[in-house]
């Protein structure tokens, strides 16, 4: 399985971290990480993970600005995107096909081939304007995954709401993630 993860500046990018860590012992799965400036920037201020450490953590990394890297083409086929965390700026790039980056421009690759793209927006509150994206996208099969807390299951630290969170995004892939603490009725 392939799959490219996107993070962007948007607070949450200890998801991401948790997400790749989950993904790098899954011998099945190959990651694809494109990093936004914005993103390194709020990794130093929201996390004690370096750079380099979250460097470490995929298969593949590509440098944003690169519009010609290999996630960029339809040819380069892959089992779906995920943005975590996914800022409005992108989100609204994305539902406007404004490919500026290479995290847009792969996004909008994941529509036009009808790939998974799953997008894990973090703002609040949320504006018409970024509802309307939402709903844009949401209409033509993008999964719109916001990190929002279940407390159904309990969670008894911030570890567990991230759990939680990286579990329901690797749902998406069919992909079991034993960490996260699921309804058991």
């Amino acid at each position: 399985m392939e799959i490219v993860i996107g993070i962007t500046g948007a607070t949450g990018v200890i998801y991401a971290v948790r997400l790749l860590e989950a993904l790098k012992n899954t011998k099945e799965v190959n990651t694809h990480l494109i990093i936004s400036e914005w993103a390194k920037n709020n990794l130093e201020i929201e996390t004690d993970y370096s750079l380099e450490y979250l460097e470490s953590l995929p298969t593949f990394l590509y440098d944003n600005k690169n519009l010609g890297g290999k996630t960029s083409s339809g040819s380069f086929i892959t089992d779906g995107m995920v943005i975590l965390p996914c800022s409005m700026k992108t989100l609204s790039s994305i539902a406007n096909g404004y490919d500026d980056n290479l995290i847009s421009r792969t996004a909008g690759v994941m529509i036009k081939e009808g790939r998974k793209l799953i997008l894990c927006p973090r703002e609040t509150p949320l504006s018409p304007i970024h509802l309307e994206n939402m709903l844009k996208l949401s209409r033509i099969g993008v999964k719109i995954v916001p990190p929002m807390p279940a407390f159904y299951n309990k969670p008894q630290s911030i570890e567990d709401i991230i759990n939680h969170h990286v579990m329901k995004v690797l749902d998406q892939f069919g992909i079991i993630y034993d960490k996260g603490k699921r309804w058991n009725g």
